[in-house]
């Protein structure tokens, strides 16, 4: 059993995992530190000076605290932005060239192996 755990956890995927999920950790650390410092005093500037973190509302008994609520959705949108810059960032630099196509000759656009003719410039091309 221990040979087994120890096979997985070493397999690169988990790893890999691993690791993702704890720079992930890091990273939300450093967002919501930019939020609440950065743009929840830009916002609340913005507003008049308001402080959005302590606002809320009561209604009988309870209390609803909307400004958090704000908070974390900027919080969310500041996340999901600066992932998807890193993921298309990333994609960039990882992309392999597909093995089924390659370029034409004549106008350098991606074109089958198997392609006689490209469909772009219409030059006959010899199979790769």
């Amino acid at each position: 059993m221990w040979t087994e755990f120890k096979e997985f956890a070493l397999k690169g995927n988990a790893v890999t995992l691993a690791v993702g999920v704890v720079m992930g950790a890091a990273f939300n650390a450093i967002v919501t530190a930019v939020v609440e410092n950065l743009f929840n005093p830009v916002i609340g500037v913005l507003l008049g000076g308001v402080d959005l973190s302590a606002r809320k509302f009561t209604v009988g008994q309870v209390t609803f605290g909307w400004g958090a609520v704000v908070a974390a959705i900027v919080n969310f949108i500041v996340v999901a932005v600066a992932l998807f810059i890193v993921v298309k960032f990333v994609s960039r630099l990882s992309k392999e060239p597909d093995p089924t196509t390659h370029a034409c000759p004549y106008c350098t656009t991606e074109i089958s192996r198997a392609a006689t003719r490209c469909p772009a410039c219409t030059s006959e091309v010899e199979p790769a």
